[in-house]
């Protein structure tokens, strides 16, 4: 029993620092449903995730992604939008899907200026919004822009 118990700690322990393969995280956030309800705030229909349990388990860990950089309007530079498409096939003007988009919310500013659709990592915890229909589903925090030189 004492084996076990060590055992099933020690899988434990490696499962809390296991980072899923980048490409690995698009598939997961895929898995997320929508489900169209009203806010009676705007007096509207909003489409409203529901996450599945397996990439709940991801909230609050550290994970890294693979993107398509994707330049917002506002000149907030440590704000950073990834796709997994490229700018015209994206949620924003593409007929993409809100699971693939995420945004992250930088600790510092890029160490360049990144172009639209250049190729991304980034790497934060990651945070599932279910309810603030103001702010992106998918979202990173104290996230970190990874760019080639």
């Amino acid at each position: 029993m004492r084996k076990l118990l060590i055992g099933s700690l020690a899988v434990l322990i490696l499962a809390s620092s296991f980072t899923l393969r980048e490409d690995n995280m698009w598939a997961l956030f895929a898995k997320t449903r929508f489900v169209e309800k009203l806010n009676r705030e705007f007096g509207m229909y909003f489409l409203y995730p529901k996450f599945p349990d397996e990439l709940k388990a991801f909230e609050g860990k550290l994970v890294t992604m693979s993107g398509f950089y994707i330049p917002l309007e506002m000149n907030n530079s440590e704000i950073a939008v990834v796709s997994k498409f490229p700018n015209a096939e994206c949620f924003f003007c593409g007929g993409a899907g809100p699971e693939s988009i995420v945004v992250g919310y930088l600790k510092k500013k890029p160490s360049r200026r990144v172009k639209m659709d250049e190729i991304v990592k980034i790497k934060g915890r990651l945070k599932l919004n279910e309810e603030d229909i103001e702010e992106l589903n998918f979202i990173l925090l104290d996230a970190e822009l990874i760019l080639d030189k």
